[in-house]
Protein backbone atom coordinates (compact mmCIF):
# COMPACT_ATOMS: atom_id res chain seq x y z
CA UNK A 1 0.00 0.00 0.00
CA UNK A 2 1.49 3.45 -0.47
CA UNK A 3 1.62 5.82 1.61
CA UNK A 4 0.43 8.64 -0.10
CA UNK A 5 -1.82 11.18 1.08
CA UNK A 6 -5.80 10.65 0.46
CA UNK A 7 -6.91 11.85 -2.93
CA UNK A 8 -9.23 14.90 -2.70
CA UNK A 9 -12.39 12.49 -3.94
CA UNK A 10 -11.86 10.75 0.06
CA UNK A 11 -13.49 13.94 1.25
CA UNK A 12 -16.85 15.35 0.27
CA UNK A 13 -17.23 18.65 -1.63
CA UNK A 14 -19.22 20.61 -3.01
CA UNK A 15 -18.58 23.43 -6.24
CA UNK A 16 -21.99 24.18 -6.46
CA UNK A 17 -22.00 27.98 -7.23
CA UNK A 18 -18.20 27.78 -8.23
CA UNK A 19 -16.17 28.71 -10.84
CA UNK A 20 -14.08 25.74 -12.41
CA UNK A 21 -11.01 27.87 -13.94
CA UNK A 22 -9.00 25.42 -16.88
CA UNK A 23 -5.43 24.74 -15.89
CA UNK A 24 -2.54 24.92 -18.95
CA UNK A 25 -2.17 21.44 -18.94
CA UNK A 26 -6.04 20.97 -19.69
CA UNK A 27 -5.88 20.46 -23.64
CA UNK A 28 -9.14 19.33 -24.37
CA UNK A 29 -10.42 21.35 -27.20
CA UNK A 30 -13.96 21.47 -25.19
CA UNK A 31 -12.62 22.84 -22.44
CA UNK A 32 -8.92 24.99 -22.68
CA UNK A 33 -9.08 28.01 -20.87
CA UNK A 34 -12.42 27.81 -19.99
CA UNK A 35 -14.30 29.13 -16.82
CA UNK A 36 -17.18 26.45 -15.83
CA UNK A 37 -19.88 27.64 -13.47
CA UNK A 38 -20.83 24.56 -11.67
CA UNK A 39 -24.83 24.95 -10.95
CA UNK A 40 -25.01 21.53 -9.37
CA UNK A 41 -22.31 19.28 -7.55
CA UNK A 42 -23.23 16.56 -5.48
CA UNK A 43 -22.49 12.71 -4.83
CA UNK A 44 -24.27 11.52 -8.40
CA UNK A 45 -22.05 13.97 -10.47
CA UNK A 46 -21.81 17.84 -11.47
CA UNK A 47 -22.97 19.72 -13.75
CA UNK A 48 -22.18 23.19 -15.27
CA UNK A 49 -22.12 25.85 -18.20
CA UNK A 50 -18.85 27.10 -20.32
CA UNK A 51 -19.37 30.87 -19.83
CA UNK A 52 -16.66 32.45 -21.65
CA UNK A 53 -16.98 30.69 -25.04
CA UNK A 54 -19.54 31.87 -27.49
CA UNK A 55 -20.84 30.24 -30.40
CA UNK A 56 -21.68 31.56 -33.83
CA UNK A 57 -25.22 32.58 -33.33
CA UNK A 58 -26.74 35.42 -31.03
CA UNK A 59 -29.95 35.46 -29.10
CA UNK A 60 -31.98 37.41 -31.99
CA UNK A 61 -30.74 34.52 -34.19
CA UNK A 62 -31.11 31.84 -31.54
CA UNK A 63 -35.16 33.70 -30.96
CA UNK A 64 -35.62 33.44 -35.09
CA UNK A 65 -35.25 29.55 -34.91
CA UNK A 66 -38.02 29.18 -32.44
CA UNK A 67 -40.33 31.62 -33.85
CA UNK A 68 -40.28 34.23 -31.46
CA UNK A 69 -39.62 37.40 -31.48
CA UNK A 70 -37.28 39.24 -29.03
CA UNK A 71 -38.64 42.86 -27.72
CA UNK A 72 -35.23 42.77 -25.17
CA UNK A 73 -33.43 45.57 -27.09
CA UNK A 74 -30.67 44.87 -24.37
CA UNK A 75 -30.20 41.38 -25.43
CA UNK A 76 -30.08 41.38 -29.15
CA UNK A 77 -26.87 40.60 -29.75
CA UNK A 78 -25.76 38.92 -26.86
CA UNK A 79 -23.86 35.99 -27.90
CA UNK A 80 -25.05 32.89 -27.20
CA UNK A 81 -22.49 30.07 -25.33
CA UNK A 82 -21.15 26.70 -26.16
CA UNK A 83 -22.33 25.58 -22.26
CA UNK A 84 -20.42 21.73 -23.18
CA UNK A 85 -20.61 19.05 -25.10
CA UNK A 86 -23.61 17.43 -24.18
CA UNK A 87 -27.43 17.98 -25.20
CA UNK A 88 -25.86 20.42 -27.54
CA UNK A 89 -29.12 20.87 -29.39
CA UNK A 90 -30.84 21.66 -26.23
CA UNK A 91 -30.70 25.69 -24.86
CA UNK A 92 -29.94 25.99 -21.31
CA UNK A 93 -30.50 29.55 -19.61
CA UNK A 94 -29.15 30.82 -16.79
CA UNK A 95 -30.51 33.89 -14.87
CA UNK A 96 -31.34 35.51 -11.83
CA UNK A 97 -33.59 34.13 -9.72
CA UNK A 98 -37.48 35.93 -9.66
CA UNK A 99 -38.70 34.66 -6.69
CA UNK A 100 -37.60 36.13 -3.19
CA UNK A 101 -37.31 32.98 -1.86
CA UNK A 102 -35.61 31.47 -4.67
CA UNK A 103 -32.86 34.52 -4.19
CA UNK A 104 -32.06 33.10 -0.40
CA UNK A 105 -31.17 29.61 -1.58
CA UNK A 106 -34.24 27.39 -1.16
CA UNK A 107 -34.20 24.85 -2.74
CA UNK A 108 -37.87 23.91 -3.27
CA UNK A 109 -38.67 23.87 -6.92
CA UNK A 110 -42.27 25.13 -6.84
CA UNK A 111 -40.56 28.52 -5.77
CA UNK A 112 -39.42 29.02 -8.83
CA UNK A 113 -41.39 30.61 -11.88
CA UNK A 114 -40.49 29.23 -14.97
CA UNK A 115 -41.16 25.38 -15.51
CA UNK A 116 -37.96 23.29 -15.26
CA UNK A 117 -36.07 25.31 -13.04
CA UNK A 118 -33.10 24.34 -11.14
CA UNK A 119 -32.39 27.12 -7.80
CA UNK A 120 -29.01 27.62 -7.46
CA UNK A 121 -27.65 28.43 -4.18
CA UNK A 122 -26.32 32.35 -4.76
CA UNK A 123 -29.25 33.73 -6.50
CA UNK A 124 -29.27 32.15 -9.71
CA UNK A 125 -31.50 29.43 -11.41
CA UNK A 126 -30.65 27.54 -14.73
CA UNK A 127 -33.99 26.93 -16.42
CA UNK A 128 -34.30 24.24 -19.70
CA UNK A 129 -38.03 25.28 -20.81
CA UNK A 130 -39.53 27.57 -22.79
CA UNK A 131 -41.55 29.79 -21.37
CA UNK A 132 -38.59 31.53 -20.08
CA UNK A 133 -37.48 32.37 -23.70
CA UNK A 134 -41.59 33.54 -23.99
CA UNK A 135 -41.01 35.73 -21.27
CA UNK A 136 -37.86 37.44 -23.09
CA UNK A 137 -39.82 37.69 -26.35
CA UNK A 138 -42.66 40.20 -24.53
CA UNK A 139 -39.91 42.31 -23.64
CA UNK A 140 -39.74 40.78 -19.89
CA UNK A 141 -37.85 37.93 -18.09
CA UNK A 142 -34.99 37.80 -15.51
CA UNK A 143 -32.81 41.04 -15.80
CA UNK A 144 -29.51 39.45 -16.42
CA UNK A 145 -29.68 36.19 -19.06
CA UNK A 146 -26.66 33.66 -20.41
CA UNK A 147 -27.96 31.03 -22.69
CA UNK A 148 -26.31 28.24 -23.88
CA UNK A 149 -26.26 25.39 -25.93
CA UNK A 150 -25.38 22.46 -24.22
CA UNK A 151 -23.97 21.39 -21.09
CA UNK A 152 -21.22 20.36 -18.84
CA UNK A 153 -21.42 16.79 -16.63
CA UNK A 154 -19.42 14.91 -14.91
CA UNK A 155 -20.01 11.88 -13.43
CA UNK A 156 -19.93 10.37 -10.06
CA UNK A 157 -16.11 11.00 -8.84
CA UNK A 158 -15.28 12.01 -12.33
CA UNK A 159 -14.71 15.73 -11.03
CA UNK A 160 -13.24 15.25 -7.68
CA UNK A 161 -10.61 13.02 -10.08
CA UNK A 162 -10.01 16.18 -12.54
CA UNK A 163 -8.86 17.97 -9.68
CA UNK A 164 -7.04 15.20 -7.78
CA UNK A 165 -4.90 15.43 -11.46
CA UNK A 166 -5.14 19.14 -11.52
CA UNK A 167 -7.11 19.91 -14.19
CA UNK A 168 -9.13 22.68 -12.53
CA UNK A 169 -8.60 25.29 -9.87
CA UNK A 170 -11.89 26.10 -8.26
CA UNK A 171 -13.02 29.66 -6.64
CA UNK A 172 -16.39 30.87 -5.65
CA UNK A 173 -18.77 32.51 -8.28
CA UNK A 174 -18.59 35.94 -8.94
CA UNK A 175 -22.29 36.28 -10.80
CA UNK A 176 -21.24 39.72 -12.09
CA UNK A 177 -18.34 37.92 -13.98
CA UNK A 178 -20.61 35.85 -15.77
CA UNK A 179 -23.21 38.37 -16.58
CA UNK A 180 -21.35 41.49 -17.58
CA UNK A 181 -17.51 41.01 -17.28
CA UNK A 182 -16.31 40.95 -21.49
CA UNK A 183 -16.34 37.25 -22.27
CA UNK A 184 -12.37 37.75 -23.90
CA UNK A 185 -11.63 38.69 -19.86
CA UNK A 186 -13.59 36.19 -17.93
CA UNK A 187 -11.03 33.61 -17.71
CA UNK A 188 -8.38 36.02 -16.62
CA UNK A 189 -10.73 37.66 -14.27
CA UNK A 190 -11.91 34.34 -12.45
CA UNK A 191 -8.14 33.78 -12.04
CA UNK A 192 -7.86 36.93 -10.23
CA UNK A 193 -10.63 35.70 -7.89
CA UNK A 194 -7.74 33.38 -6.97
CA UNK A 195 -5.33 36.21 -6.99
CA UNK A 196 -3.50 34.44 -10.01
CA UNK A 197 -2.22 35.99 -13.13
CA UNK A 198 -2.23 33.47 -16.22
CA UNK A 199 1.75 33.38 -16.55
CA UNK A 200 1.86 32.65 -12.98
CA UNK A 201 0.28 29.31 -14.07
CA UNK A 202 1.97 28.68 -16.95
CA UNK A 203 5.22 28.93 -15.17
CA UNK A 204 4.50 26.35 -13.01
CA UNK A 205 2.10 23.93 -14.21
CA UNK A 206 3.70 22.77 -17.17
CA UNK A 207 1.13 19.29 -17.87
CA UNK A 208 -0.86 19.05 -15.21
Amino acid sequence: MSDAPLPLDSAPINLTHHFLIAMPGLDDEEFARSVVYVCEHNEQGALGLVINKPCEIDLKHLFDKVNLPLARKDLLKAPVFNGGPVQTERGFILHDAIQGASSHGDTAQAETVYASSMVIPGGLEMTTSRDVLESLSMGAGPKRVLVSLGYSSWGTGQLESELADNSWLTVAADTALIFDSPIEQRYTQALKLLGFEPWMLSSQAGRA
